[in-house]
């Protein structure tokens, strides 16, 4: 594992995170708390969130391993971790979301990257629109 810096200014960046993502860190923590504890001197503080039982920087195969376990355990169809971004990216924009905020969330330098990345889910936006539109013309 080799750790490098992220490719670009905009790659550190802060987000805002939805509460019940930072419930689910708090419980992380306390998880990690405990790991701690039972590695004792073996622990190394690498000040990563997601650590090995040892502190140590997680292995990106070894994550994708686990990841599909837990897919198969869950009857969910096999995809790689990193279609875990595409599909909050997804999932934000058809919930209205604007385009600039899922930009800017995931750290791509231009709208135009964004939104010919996820044109797949435009189709859903336009009806909403339509039917928005619609409400506000017929006044319902």
């Amino acid at each position: 594992l080799q750790l490098v810096e992220p490719k670009s200014a905009r790659s550190r960046r802060t987000i805002t995170l939805p509460a019940i993502t930072a419930v689910a860190f708090k419980s992380h923590r306390a998880r990690q708390i405990e790991e701690r504890l039972v590695a004792g001197r073996m622990w190394q503080d690498t000040g990563f969130v997601f650590t090995t039982p040892m502190g140590t920087p997680l292995d990106g195969p070894n994550v994708s391993k686990h990841f599909h376990r837990t897919l198969k355990k869950a009857g969910l169809p096999k995809q790689r971790f990193h279609d875990l971004r595409h599909t909050a990216a997804s999932l934000m924009l058809a919930q209205g979301i604007h385009p600039r905020v899922v930009m800017e969330t995931l750290g791509h330098s231009q709208i135009s990257l964004t939104m010919n990345t996820y044109s797949h889910v435009l189709p859903v936006l336009k009806q909403d629109a339509a039917q928005k539109m619609d409400a506000m013309l017929v006044g319902t």
